[in-house]
């Protein structure tokens, strides 16, 4: 504990703003209490006065385990690089045409995933996800609530999301996705008729890009019987609160995936996703399906 408070004093007082965000994610998964940020605050409420490394708990034992995980990861890591991309030989990475990102047969895969919802704000929407009949797909289910929270400052409520996991490499290292080989996203899915938003979330480089994001409505069928959707990335617009940016194109950036409902209708909803994948369809020629103007 001594030593854990004597690395987070010197990284405050020795290393500028920027070194204790680097010491958090380092030592984060070795710390008993794994809130060491201050996460969303109503308007009004106090702030906590204990300062984020207070409460941690440094374990020697947990040192030992992290250390053997991550030596593990690095290996397999290092072997993969060598092999090639992905961890499979080039000629094979250059004529893949599919891949799978994400199926849900297990808890394990549910855990790649997040939820969330306007109760983060006050609001009174819930959602839930969970394996779906014979564990062969993810079942997100809840019901949205539009009704705005009284704190005098929220203008808008009714939102319930499904969000991938930052994929992270050996030491906490950040990982990138390499999706240049594809141009569509592919999706089996069963839906109630209800309108979803498809976010990629990208990595926030400069402070006026924190609330970019690819987006694409997707409008489900409903009924008994599975639809599999193709979403080419021209179809995705960089919006940045709703304005189209520029005709980038999510293909080679670090990356998380989403879905958020948030139509303004009160009432229960759910969506079964079996499986998400990359398509490389070669007859799309498209590059991008909006309107483009030159910037000033």
């Amino acid at each position: 504990m001594a030593l854990a408070v004597m690395l987070l004093n010197g990284a405050s007082f020795h290393g500028g703003c920027c070194r204790p965000k680097i010491l958090f994610s380092s030592l984060g998964p070795l710390l008993n209490n794994s809130k060491l940020y201050s996460s969303y605050r109503r308007p009004g409420a106090e702030p906590e006065k204990k300062l984020s490394w207070q409460n941690a708990d440094f374990s020697f034992k947990k040192v030992i385990e992290y250390l053997k995980t991550q030596l593990s990861l690095l290996k397999k890591e290092t072997q993969d690089y060598l092999q090639g991309p992905g961890g499979h030989p080039l000629s094979q990475h250059l004529l893949e045409q599919t891949r799978v990102l994400w199926q849900f047969r297990s808890q394990e895969d549910l855990n790649k995933w997040v939820i969330s919802s306007d109760v983060e704000i006050g609001g009174k929407s819930k959602v839930y996800i969970k394996l779906g009949r014979n564990n062969q797909a993810a079942l997100l289910y809840g019901t949205l609530n539009t009704e705005v929270p009284r704190d005098g400052e929220t203008q808008y409520s009714g939102y319930c999301s499904m969000r991938s996991r930052p994929a992270v490499g050996s030491f906490n290292r950040k990982k990138y996705y390499d999706w240049s080989n594809f141009n569509s996203l592919y999706l089996r899915v069963r839906g109630d008729g209800r309108p979803w938003m498809v976010n990629i979330y990208t990595d926030p480089y400069f402070s006026h890009q924190k609330d970019d994001l690819y987006t694409y409505f997707m409008f489900t069928r409903g009924g008994p019987y599975w639809e599999e959707i193709k979403i080419p990335f021209s179809k995705f617009f960089l919006s940045s609160q709703g304005r189209v940016q520029d005709n980038q194109h999510p293909v080679c950036l670090d990356k998380t995936l989403g879905f958020t409902i948030g139509d303004k209708v009160d009432g229960p909803f759910q969506l079964e996703i079996d499986f998400i994948g990359l398509l490389n369809d070669r007859a799309h020629k498209e590059k991008f399906a909006y309107e483009a103007y030159d910037k000033n």
